[in-house]
C-alpha cells in the first residue's frame, strides 16, 4: 500500500478532528472531545503553534495523525509529548502507525530530546503489545493526574 507521511497543514484539521472523534468513540468517550476545527487551526497554525502534528496520506484522504507538543522535564531536560497517535479503524495494521511513530522518533531525535512520553488506555493490550516491540517502557506503575477545566475553576474558587 503506498501512503505519505508528511506535516499537517491547516486545511487538514477538518480530517484531524474526524480521526480525533473515531479515537474518542474507541475510548468510550465520544462526548469528550470539546476542540474545534477552528481551535486546531488557530492553535497548530499560529505564530507560536501549541503543537506539531504529522499525518498519514493514502489517496488523498488522511488515515492517520500523530500530535505531539514540546515539553520539559526536570530531570532530562528537553522532551516531547505525543498526545495521540491516531490510525483509522479501516487503516489499522497496515502501517501506518509505525510509519507515523517512525516520524515523531526522527522528529524527536532531529530536536535533540532526552525523551518522548505518551500514554495508552491501559485496555488496549494492542497498542501497548505494538509500543512495547518498538522498545518503549509501558510504566504500569504511574498514574495520570489531571484537572478538567471544572476542577481548575473550582480550584481557583477556593484560594
Amino acid at each position: 500500500m503506498e501512503f505519505t507521511i508528511r506535516n499537517a497543514e491547516k486545511k487538514d484539521m477538518p480530517q484531524v478532528l474526524h480521526l480525533i472523534n473515531e479515537l474518542a468513540i474507541f475510548e468510550k468517550e465520544p462526548e469528550a472531545v470539546e476542540v474545534t476545527v477552528e481551535d486546531l487551526q488557530k492553535d497548530g497554525f499560529s505564530e507560536h503553534p501549541a503543537f506539531h502534528c504529522f499525518v498519514a496520506e493514502v489517496k488523498s484522504k488522511i488515515e492517520g495523525i500523530a500530535l505531539i507538543y514540546n515539553r520539559y522535564s526536570s530531570w532530562k531536560g528537553k522532551i516531547i509529548h505525543l498526545e495521540d497517535l491516531i490510525v483509522s479503524k479501516a487503516m489499522r495494521g497496515t502501517g501506518l502507525g509505525t510509519a507515523l511513530l517512525d516520524e515523531v522518533v526522527k522528529y524527536g531525535h532531529d530536536l535533540g530530546v532526552k525523551r518522548i512520553n505518551w500514554e495508552v488506555i491501559d485496555w488496549n493490550e494492542k497498542a501497548i503489545t505494538f509500543y512495547e516491540k518498538k522498545g518503549a517502557k509501558v510504566l504500569r506503575d504511574w498514574d495520570v493526574v489531571w484537572l478538567d477545566e471544572t476542577g481548575i475553576n473550582n480550584y481557583v474558587a477556593n484560594l
